[in-house]
């Protein structure tokens, strides 16, 4: 870009980079970014969309989206003024963070963790205090605790279970967070639906520094329609929604949920296919004397091989695409991949005796 105008730009941008996914998005087997292997029926598609059809294009949207607010708040079982609906979870952590963060202002992310709370803090100008996970990339409490002090840390962001390392924080460790530091919680919990711990919905209205991010695109197969969910104690939803860009949520996202939420069983069957292959797929990966394995309480595992570059070029010339997620810190030579359907996750597996 001309120089003359890059003056003009936010500074932070020099230090921050466009999202990107190596390899791209189109594979015969595509287990790169964390979603269900199942899509919506046809029938509950083609029911969604004859509802839709009678809505008025022409109009805006509720200016935010009540209807989809009181579903969700009915199936949470927490009061609507407890809730935020947005197109999709990260323009909740967009929103959350511009409420939270300013110039100078400190936030704890533990290491490593989702790109994305690094890149808005950055471009919020805040100071980001990091907690590097242990060895088995499990998160360090107590660590966590002592730093949030020690650095009159303000802002606290938890992914659990935690992409991209597959661990998470017990609802005990996050009370004992909440309760010992003077800092705002955020609790993302993205991957929850697959995990052993609880979730911390059950306990947000014990703790008025605690928030609590959902999203609609794994578990529930609705990335496509981008849909998540923020909950918390009302008092605090009051202020950090204020930044909350209006008529984002489209009223087919509103009527989508409506009727997954009316027929969770599918999505509790979809959980219970993914977790067995989890586990099934994780017992065939501990007979792989070539690679290290890492426990996982999501829908994806990690493994560290020799070479990551070499194992997901290979992985992709057999048109299998995986994610390397080497760039993080404490992750050389680690890749990612979802749980897929089990012809899908076969293949993977075959390739990754042959290649790793």
């Amino acid at each position: 870009m001309n120089k003359e105008y890059s003056r003009l730009l936010n500074p932070s941008l020099e230090h921050i980079g466009a999202y990107t996914v190596e390899g791209g998005q189109e594979a015969d087997v595509k287990l790169n970014q964390n979603e269900s292997p199942f899509d919506l029926p046809q029938r509950m598609k083609e029911a969604i969309l004859d509802e839709f059809k009678r809505e008025a294009w022409n109009r805006y949207p509720d200016i935010l989206p009540f209807r989809g607010i009181k579903a969700y708040a009915e199936f949470a079982g927490v009061s609507p003024d407890s809730v935020m609906m947005s197109n999709g979870s990260n323009e909740m952590l967009y929103t959350i963070f511009l409420a939270c963060l300013c110039k100078g202002r400190k936030i704890l992310i533990p290491q490593p963790s989702f790109s994305l709370y690094e890149k808005i803090a950055r471009l919020l100008q805040a100071e980001i205090v990091a907690v590097p996970m242990r060895e088995d990339l499990s998160f360090d409490v107590a660590e966590i605790i002592r730093m949030a002090r020690d650095e009159q840390v303000g802002f606290i962001v938890l992914s659990t279970p935690n992409n991209p390392t597959s661990k998470s924080v017990t609802i005990d460790e996050i009370r004992r967070i909440a309760e010992e530091v003077e800092a705002i919680v955020l609790v993302d919990e993205a991957y929850v639906e697959f995990s052993r711990q609880e979730s911390a919905i059950g306990i947000v209205m014990d703790y008025p520094n605690l928030i609590v991010l959902r999203t609609m695109s794994k578990a529930l197969a609705l990335a496509g329609l981008r849909i998540g969910f923020t909950i918390a104690n009302p008092g605090l939803m009051a202020q950090i929604v204020k930044p909350k860009i209006p008529f984002t949520s489209s009223r087919l996202a509103e009527i989508t949920l409506k009727h997954v939420l009316g027929n969770y069983e599918l999505v509790e069957e979809s959980v219970d296919y993914i977790l067995r292959e989890r586990g099934r797929m994780m017992e065939t990966l501990r007979t792989f004397n070539s690679l290290t394995l890492f426990e996982s309480d999501a829908n994806f595992i990690i493994i560290r091989v020799f070479n990551a570059k070499k194992v997901f070029s290979n992985l992709a010339g057999e048109g299998i695409l995986v994610r390397n997620v080497s760039g993080y810190p404490m992750m050389e030579n680690c890749l990612r991949f979802n749980v897929g359907l089990r012809e899908e996750n076969d293949l993977l597996l075959d390739t990754l005796r042959a290649y790793s």
